[in-house]
C-alpha cells in the first residue's frame, strides 16, 4: 500500500499548557511567570500543567510540587479551577463547530476537526488554521494559544501539532512525510511508549523511518503479532484506522486521600461522594448499570479490588452507594487507605431497563435522582446532596479528566 496522497483534511488542535494558560488568561499578574497548576498545592501535589515559562526550567506534567520547586524555587503554584477550564473548552468547541459538523473532542484541551464534505474542503487549511488561532485569541482571550497540525489522518495531524509547540502550525502530507519522520525519534510518535520501543528495537527498528519502511506483513505477523501491527502500518502511511468511536463500557471515580486513613466514619462519606459524581455521569448518559466495582490502594502500596454483577439495575446514587459499601466491607483486612476508587459497568439504556411492577421504591428513587440532577445542572454542582455528603466541600474536589471530552 502506498502513502495516502489525498489532500490533508484532518486538523488536530491542542491548547498550549491548558490549565496554566487559562489561569494566566484570568489573572494577568501570572503572565510571563513560571507557574504550575497542581492537584494540591502541597509538596507532594502532582503537577497537572506547567506554564510555557515553567517548561523552560524543565518542569513537566506528573512531577511533584516539591520537584518543581527544586528545578526553580520561585515557581508559582495554583490549584485547578474546573468551571473556568470547562468554559474555555465550551468556547473553543463553539468556534470549531463554525467550520465543520465533524468535531471530535479528544480531551479538555484537544479536538479534531474533519473538513471532508464541508465548504472548507477546497480551501487552504493553513489559512483556516490561522483564522482559528486568531478567533481563539479574540473570542476566548489574548493569552490563549494553540498548536495545530494538519494531516490525512488523526495520527499525522496530532504529530504535526506536536512539532513546534507552543503556538505551532504544521501540515504533513505525502510530500514531506519522510522528512518529518527523519527528524523524530520513536518516542516522539504518539502511541509509542518505552515498551513498544523495546519491541520494535528487538526486530531491528530503531527510527521512525525504519518503522515507516517496514512492511505491513512484517509488523502484523512478527513485530506486534496481531492486527495492531497493520494499524500502525496504516497510521504511518497516512491512512485512518482510528476514526471509529467505541461504546462506553463503564463510569468510574477515584480519590487520593490527603490524609490516608482506615477510619470507616471518614471513608463512608468519601465513598458516597464518589458514587454521587459517578451516578451523575451515568444518568446524564442515559444509562443504568448492573455491575459495581470497588478498589483500594493501601498506604503500604498493596491493593485490593472486587467487582460484582447484580440482578437489579443501579441508577440512583443511594443504590450505587449501598452496593459499593457492601463490597467495600468485604476487604479481608482493614488497612490504611491512600486511594479509593469506585466504578459501575455492564451498562444498559435506562429507558429500556425493566422495572418491577411492584417495585415502586426503586421508581421513586429514579425520579428523585433525575429531579436532583436537574436542579444541580441549573444552579450548580452539589446544591442538593445526600445528607451523608454534608460538609464535604473540601473533599473529593471537582476535577477534570484528561480524556472524555464528550462529557463536557
Amino acid at each position: 500500500m502506498q502513502i495516502n496522497q489525498n489532500k490533508p483534511l484532518i486538523m488536530h488542535i491542542d491548547l498550549n499548557s491548558c490549565f496554566a494558560t487559562v489561569a494566566q488568561q484570568a489573572n494577568p499578574l501570572l503572565r510571563n511567570k513560571p507557574l504550575v497548576v497542581a492537584a494540591y498545592a502541597t509538596p507532594n501535589g502532582c503537577v497537572l500543567s506547567p506554564s510555557i515559562e515553567a517548561k523552560r526550567y524543565g518542569i513537566k506534567t506528573g512531577m511533584t510540587v516539591r520537584d518543581a520547586h527544586a528545578l526553580y524555587s520561585g515557581v508559582l503554584v495554583r490549584t485547578p479551577d474546573p468551571p473556568m477550564v470547562r468554559d474555555v473548552h465550551a468556547k473553543f468547541r463553539k468556534i470549531f463547530n463554525d467550520y465543520s459538523p465533524h468535531v471530535t473532542p479528544k480531551s479538555i484541551d484537544e479536538a479534531i476537526i474533519n473538513f471532508e464534505h464541508t465548504l472548507y474542503e477546497q480551501k487552504d487549511l493553513t489559512e483556516v488554521a490561522k483564522e482559528i488561532k486568531l478567533r481563539m485569541r479574540r473570542e476566548i482571550g489574548e493569552w490563549i494559544s494553540c498548536s495545530i497540525g494538519i494531516g490525512t489522518n488523526r495520527f499525522l495531524a496530532k504529530t504535526g501539532a506536536s512539532l513546534h509547540k507552543p503556538d505551532g502550525l504544521d501540515i504533513i502530507s505525502h510530500r514531506n512525510l519522510r522528512n518529518i519522520y527523519a527528524n523524530l525519534t520513536l518516542l516522539d510518535l504518539c502511541g509509542i511508549n518505552q515498551k513498544y520501543q523495546a519491541r520494535l528495537n528487538m526486530y531491528g527498528i530503531f527510527t521512525p523511518l525504519q518503522f515507516f519502511d517496514a512492511s505491513a506483513e512484517f509488523l502484523k505477523k512478527q513485530v506486534f503479532e496481531s492486527v495492531v501491527g497493520y494499524y500502525w502500518f496504516l497510521r504511518l502511511h497516512g491512512w485512518e484506522p482510528d476514526a471509529q468511536e467505541f461504546q462506553r463500557k463503564s463510569y468510574g471515580q477515584e480519590y487520593s486521600l490527603q490524609k490516608p486513613t482506615s477510619n470507616l466514619e471518614e471513608l463512608c462519606p468519601i465513598l458516597m461522594k464518589l458514587c454521587e459524581k459517578m451516578g451523575r455521569r451515568l444518568r446524564a448518559s442515559g444509562h443504568a448499570a448492573f455491575g459495581i466495582h470497588v478498589a483500594c490502594l493501601y498506604h503500604d502500596y498493596t491493593h485490593w479490588h472486587r467487582g460484582r454483577k447484580l440482578q437489579d439495575e443501579l441508577y440512583a446514587t443511594v443504590d450505587l452507594y449501598k452496593k459499593a459499601l457492601f463490597i467495600f466491607n468485604q476487604q479481608p483486612e482493614r488497612k490504611i487507605i491512600s486511594k479509593l476508587a469506585v466504578s459501575c459497568y455492564d451498562l444498559v439504556p435506562s429507558a429500556s431497563s425493566q422495572m418491577n411492577l411492584f417495585d415502586t421504591e426503586v421508581q421513586k428513587r429514579k425520579l428523585v435522582s433525575d429531579a436532583m440532577d436537574k436542579i444541580n445542572d441549573r444552579y450548580g454542582e452539589f446544591v442538593i446532596t445526600p445528607a451523608r455528603m454534608m460538609g464535604m466541600d473540601d473533599l473529593v474536589l471537582d476535577r477534570i479528566a484528561f480524556g472524555g471530552g464528550n462529557e463536557m
